[in-house]
C-alpha cells in the first residue's frame, strides 16, 4: 500500500532512480507530486438566491453530516514524507536538505501568492504571515539535528550522529529505526539506520504535517574486535586432513556491509593449519581453523599464533587476538613391558604374604588412556592363581598360601598389561620352588603395651626399661637349638626372660623423643643350628606429649619505628616454634603486663601494632615482654623480650628560654665583647635538633656566636647615639624540612660619664656684662647654663667660682645649682672696674666626675664709654688663683633665721612639715627618673637635676631677667 500523501506513480519512479544509482553523501529522495485540495470555506455561485438556501437546508446538513469525514481524511491527506541519505560522523552544520525547495513550496511575505504543487499553480490567499518550519516534538532525533524555521533548512547539530549508536535494539522502534526493505516507499537497504522527523509546516490554515526519514550511512570508523584476548581451541591428535573447527569466539565489528569483518589470517600456520570463513544466512562471518597436516600429541601437545580479523575498508581495520590450538589425547598407545621374562626362587618355608616379584608397563598416553591393570592369562592354572596372588594395580605378586610337599616346584605365571581398547602386553614371571625338608622356628609374640594391627604405641615420657611384649621361640621339630636376636636401630632391647627358657622380653633401654623420631621398625630374629631363621618385624609408633615449650626464633626483638607513626602501624611479627605436634604444638602470643595498653599483639598470627602515634620527646625507648603459651595441659610457654626505639622526626621547632630578651650593656663596651647569652633549644635530637641563630635585622652592628648563643656587637656602642637597640633572632634547626622560631632581644645602653659638661651660656670667654653699680644687693646678674649628654647622676651638674678678679672680688656669688651669679654685697664708688669669675661646671659622674670651665666677665660701671678699654682688658691673660675646693650642693635647703622669738614654736612646725614634703617629693622623682629613665628639667624642689643627651634644650624657654650683655 502506498504512503499516505504519496502516488503509486511518484514511488514508482524512485524505486527505479534507487535501483539504478545508490544515494551519495548529502543526497535526497523528493516527495511525490500531489494535487493539493480545495479550501475549506470556499464562497458558493453568485446564481444562488436565499430562498433556494432555506429550501434546500434539510439536504444540506445529510450532506454535511455524511461530508464531514472525507474533511478529516482530506486534511490527513496533506501529510508528505521527505527522504534524506547521509553518511555518520559528520561535522556540526552540514547541510542534509532544505524542506522548503524539496516540499517545492514558495510563499510570498504578504498578499495574494501562488503555491507550486505538483507543477501546477495554484492561487492561494497566503495572508501576511510567512510559512514556517518546527519540529513536532524534541525526541531522540531532534537531538542530531537542526532546523531553521524561516528558511526550512535541515542540518546536522553539535551532536556528532554516531550510527553504531543510533541503531541499537533498545533505539529500534523509537525515533531511530534499523530500516527493511520495502516496494511502498524509497527507503534504504537493510544495512541503514533512519533517523525519524516530524516537521510541522504553520501557519495553522496551512497546516502540513512532513514525514523525514534521514538514512545513515555506515562508514569504516571501526575495527574488529575479538570478545576475549586469549582463545583456546582443542584438537584430537587423531584429526584426519581437512578436518574443519569452528573458533566460537568470531571478531565483531559494529560497522555493517563490507565495512564489518571480511576475512581472518593466522600469523603462523606451522604448516599444519590454514583458515576458512563461512558466512551464514544473515551475513555473519565465521572462521574455520582447517587441519592440513598429521598431529602427534606426544610429539608436541601445544599451538600458540596469532588470529587476525580484517574489514572490508578502505583502508582496512584490523584487530587480532591469541589463539592457543592444544592436541587432545587419543588412545593411540598400549602399555609395553621393557622385558619379556622375569625368574625367581622362592624357599619353601617362605612366609605368607612375602613379595615375589614386581612388573610394570609403561604407557605413554594421558589420563585415562594411560591407565594400566594387571591381570593372569588363561594359561596360568588355578592353582598357581591360588598360590601367588597378583595385584592388579601395581603389579605385586605376593605369596598368598604356605607351601607344602604338593606344592608343584616350578609355575610358569604369563601377566597381561591391559589398556583402554589395546592388545594386552604379555611378560613371563618364571618361579621355581626351593624344598625345605624341615621346617623353620617359630616366633609367638605377646603384647605388653598397646597394640593395634601389628603397630606398637609408646608415649615419648614412658620411663627406661618400658616392657613391650614377650617373644616365645621354638623349634617345630623339637630337635634344633635355636637362639634369638634383635636387628634394628633404637633404643631397644631383647633379652632372656629367667627362670623361663626361650623366653624373650623386649623393652625401652632409653627415654623416647618423638621430636627426633617418630617410628621405629625393629626384627626379631630366630635361626636354628641348621642355619634356617625366621623373622617377626616390630613396629613401633611414638606418640607425641607436651614436652617441649615453644621456642622464640629471637629472645631479644629489637625493633625501631619513626615518631608520629600512623594508628594500628604494624611493628613486626613474632614467631616461635613448639616440636610438639597436634594441638600441643599450637602456639598463642601475649604481651607482658609492663606493655603500654597502646600496643596490641595478635594473639593467633603474632602481629604486632601500636594504635597511637609515638612521641619520640614524650618516651624514647620501649622495653617489656611477650609471652608465647602452647595449647598443650598443662600449658609450656616462653618469654623473649621487645625492645623498641622511637626514631626522631623534625617535628619540634626550636624554643627560646623567653620569648623577649633583655640585655644591659654599659656603652663604649668594647667590639665583639659578650654581650649576653640566647639560650635556645630544641626538643629533636642529631640533626633534627642542631639549631643555628642569626640576627634578622642589624646583622650590620650585632652578631651571634652559632654554637654558643653568645650576642656581640662589632662595634662600640654610644649611648648618646643611639640609647636602645631592638633585634629579632631566628632560631633554624637542621631538619628537612627546616623548623624555626624567632625571639626578640632589646639592648639597653647604659650611661657612664664620658662626656664634660658642655657650657652653652655665655658663648665666650671673651664676653661681658655691664653691672649697674645701683643694684641691690641679692639681686641676680647673669648665669652660666651648661648641659651634659649623659643621664643620671653623669648629668647631674654643679656651678662654682674657682678663681676671682676685681676691685673686690667676693662682690658676686653662683648657685651651685641652678649656676645664677647673684650680687651679695652693696657696690661703692671705689668697686668700680672689670670683674673676671672662673666658673667651674662639674658634674657628678662615677667613678670619676668631669667639668669645664667658663670665664664670666662683669664690668661694673654707670655706662660703658670706651669699649676698646674693656676690650684690652679680655685680652689680657687674667691673674687668677685657681680654686681646687669642690663645689658643694646643699642637701637641704637652707632657711634664713627668723629673729621674732614670738613666731618660734610655728616656724618650727612649718620648717619640719616642708622639709618631710620636700625629702618625700625629692626621692619619689629620683625613684622616678631611675625607674624609667625620663628626663626632667632643674627645679627649686628637686637635689638633683637630669639633662639627657638625646633632649633639645630650648633656652628661650629658660626663665631669665633681662640683663644687659655686650660682646667684643
Amino acid at each position: 500500500m502506498p504512503a499516505v500523501g504519496m502516488s503509486s506513480r511518484g514511488n514508482e519512479r524512485r524505486r527505479r532512480r534507487r535501483r539504478s544509482s545508490p544515494p551519495a553523501l548529502g543526497s535526497r529522495w523528493l516527495p511525490a507530486k500531489r494535487h493539493r485540495p480545495l479550501a475549506m470555506g470556499q464562497r458558493s455561485s453568485p446564481g444562488s438566491s436565499t430562498s433556494a438556501t432555506q429550501r434546500n437546508l434539510p439536504n444540506l446538513f445529510v450532506f454535511l453530516l455524511f461530508l464531514g469525514p472525507f474533511n478529516c481524511f482530506a486534511s490527513y491527506s496533506r501529510a508528505t514524507e521527505l527522504f534524506y541519505s547521509i553518511n555518520e560522523g559528520l561535522p556540526s552544520g552540514f547541510m542534509i536538505g532544505n524542506l522548503a525547495q524539496d516540499l517545492q513550496v514558495q510563499a510570498t511575505s504578504e498578499g495574494e501568492g501562488e503555491a507550486t504543487v505538483e507543477g501546477k499553480q495554484q492561487p492561494q490567499q497566503w495572508g501576511k504571515t510567512p510559512l514556517s518550519f518546527s519540529l513536532a516534538s524534541q525526541g531522540l532525533g531532534g537531538q542530531y539535528v537542526n532546523l531553521d524555521n524561516q528558511t526550512g533548512e535541515l542540518r546536522t547539530s553539535a551532536k556528532e550522529i554516531d550510527r553504531e549508536v543510533l541503531c541499537t535494539e533498545d533505539n529500534v522502534g523509537s525515533s531511530v529505526v534499523a530500516s527493511s526493505s520495502s516496494s511502498s516507499s524509497p527507503v534504504p537497504s537493510s544495512e541503514s539506520c533512519l533517523l525519524l522527523l516530524d516537521v510541522m509546516v504553520l501557519p495553522q490554515e496551512y497546516f502540513r504535517l512532513v514525514k523525514v526519514k534521514i538514512a545513515i550511512h555506515d562508514v569504516n570508523d571501526n575495527a574488529p574486535c575479538f570478545p576475549m584476548p586469549q582463545i583456546h581451541l582443542f584438537v584430537p591428535e587423531n584429526s584426519p586432513v581437512n578436518t574443519r573447527l569452528a573458533i566460537e569466539h568470531p571478531a565483531v565489528d559494529p560497522d555493517m556491509g563490507s565495512n564489518g569483518v571480511q576475512t581472518y589470517h593466522l600469523q603462523d600456520d606451522f604448516g599444519v593449519f590454514t583458515l576458512d570463513v563461512e558466512e551464514n544466512e544473515s551475513g555473519e562471518r565465521t572462521p574455520y581453523l582447517i587441519v592440513m597436516g598429521a598431529l602427534d600429541r606426544e610429539a608436541r601437545d601445544k599451538y600458540i599464533t596469532l588470529i587476525t580479523a580484517e574489514d572490508g575498508g578502505v583502508p582496512p581495520l584490523v584487530g587480532s587476538a591469541t589463539l592457543t590450538i592444544g592436541i587432545s589425547d587419543i588412545n593411540d598407545n598400549c602399555p609395553q613391558f621393557n622385558e619379556t621374562q622375569i625368574n625367581v626362587t622362592v624357599f619353601g618355608n617362605s612366609s605368607i604374604g612375602l613379595p615375589i616379584a614386581s612388573v610394570h608397563a609403561v604407557d605413554v598416553d594421558q589420563g585415562i588412556n594411560a591407565e594400566i591393570t594387571y591381570s593372569y592369562s588363561q594359561k596360568v592354572s588355578q592353582s598357581s592363581r591360588t598360590l601367588f596372588h597378583l595385584d592388579e594395580s601395581t603389579g605385586v605378586i605376593k605369596l598368598s598360601k604356605r607351601i607344602n610337599g604338593d606344592t608343584p616346584r616350578l609355575h610358569r605365571l604369563s601377566i597381561l598389561a591391559n589398556g583402554p581398547g589395546c592388545i594386552p602386553a604379555v611378560i613371563t614371571v618364571l618361579i621355581s620352588i626351593i624344598k625345605v625338608t624341615m621346617r623353620p622356628p617359630e616366633v609367638i609374640p605377646r603384647f605388653i603395651a598397646n597394640e593395634v594391627e601389628g603397630v606398637v604405641y609408646l608415649r615419648e615420657l614412658e620411663p627406661v626399661n618400658t616392657p613391650i611384649a614377650f617373644f616365645t621361640i621354638k623349634d617345630p621339630d623339637e630337635k634344633y637349638k635355636v637362639d634369638c636376636y634383635l636387628d634394628g636401630d633404637g633404643p631397644f632391647r631383647l633379652s632372656p626372660y629367667k627362670p623361663y627358657h626361650n623366653e624373650y622380653l623386649l623393652e625401652t633401654t632409653k627415654p623416647l623423643d618423638y621430636e627426633a623420631q617418630q617410628f621405629y621398625e625393629v626384627s626379631v630374629i630366630a635361626w636354628n643350628t641348621e642355619g634356617f631363621h625366621v623373622n617377626k618385624i616390630v613396629k613401633v609408633q611414638v606418640l607425641d606429649d607436651n614436652d617441649n615449650s615453644p621456642v622464640f626464633s629471637q629472645t631479644l626483638i629489637e625493633l625501631s619505628i619513626e615518631e608520629n607513626n600512623v594508628p594500628n602501624a604494624f611493628l613486626t611479627k613474632l614467631h616461635a616454634t613448639d616440636a610438639d605436634s597436634g594441638e600441643r604444638g599450637q602456639v598463642s602470643y601475649f604481651l607482658g603486663p609492663e606493655a603500654p595498653s597502646y600496643f596490641a599483639l595478635d594473639k593467633v598470627t603474632g602481629v604486632l601494632t601500636v594504635s597511637t602515634q609515638l612521641d619520640r620527646e614524650e618516651r624514647e625507648k620501649y622495653r617489656y615482654t611477650v609471652k608465647a603459651v602452647d595449647s598443650g595441659v598443662p600449658a609450656r610457654e616462653s618469654i623473649a623480650t621487645v625492645t623498641i626505639s622511637v626514631l626522631d622526626k623534625n617535628d619540634n621547632s626550636p624554643r627560646f628560654i623567653n620569648k623577649d630578651f633583655s640585655f644591659f650593656v654599659p656603652e663604649n663596651f668594647p667590639g665583639f665583647g659578650e654581650i649576653g647569652v640566647i639560650s635556645v633549644t630544641d626538643a629533636d635530637i642529631g640533626q633534627n635538633g642542631w639549631v643555628a641563630l642569626s640576627v634578622v635585622n642589624g646583622s650590620d652592628i650585632f652578631v651571634i656566636d652559632t654554637g654558643k648563643g653568645v650576642l656581640r656587637a662589632k662595634v662600640s656602642l654610644d649611648r648618646e647615639q643611639q640609647s636602645s637597640y631592638t633585634l629579632w633572632v631566628e632560631a633554624v634547626d637542621g631538619g628537612d624540612p627546616a623548623l624555626s622560631s624567632t625571639a626578640k632581644i632589646t639592648v639597653l645602653l647604659l650611661d657612664i660619664n664620658d662626656n664634660p659638661p658642655l657650657v652653652l651660656f655665655p658663648q665666650s670667654n671673651m664676653s661681658y656684662l655691664l653691672v649697674l653699680p645701683s643694684t641691690l644687693p641679692g639681686s641676680p646678674i647673669t648665669e652660666v647654663y651648661a648641659v651634659d649628654n649623659d643621664t643620671g647622676m653623669n648629668a647631674v651638674i654643679a656651678y662654682s667660682i674657682i678663681g676671682r678678679r676685681g676691685p673686690r672680688p667676693d662682690s658676686f656669688k653662683i648657685d651651685p645649682k641652678t649656676g645664677n651669679i647673684t650680687l651679695e654685697e652693696s657696690l661703692m664708688q671705689n668697686d668700680y672696674g672689670l670683674y673676671r669669675l672662673l666658673v667651674k661646671v662639674s658634674d657628678h659622674g662615677y667613678p670619676e666626675p668631669l667639668h669645664s670651665t667658663v670665664m664670666v666677665n662683669l664690668f661694673v660701671n654707670d655706662t660703658v664709654s670706651n669699649e676698646s678699654y674693656i676690650e684690652s682688658l679680655l685680652r689680657k691673660e687674667p691673674d687668677i688663683n685657681v680654686e681646687e675646693k669642690e663645689p658643694q650642693i646643699s642637701i637641704e635647703p637652707t632657711h634664713k633665721r627668723v629673729e621674732s622669738a614670738s613666731c618660734m614654736p610655728t616656724l618650727v612646725v612649718l620648717s619640719v612639715i616642708s622639709l618631710c614634703s620636700i625629702t618625700l617629693v625629692t626621692g619619689m622623682g629620683i625613684y622616678i627618673c631611675l625607674r624609667r629613665g625620663r628626663k626632667y628639667h632643674r627645679g627649686d624642689e628637686t637635689l638633683e637635676v637630669q639633662i639627657p643627651l638625646n633632649g633639645r634644650i630650648d633656652l628661650h624657654m629658660l626663665e631669665k631677667r633681662p640683663v644687659e650683655i655686650s660682646n667684643i
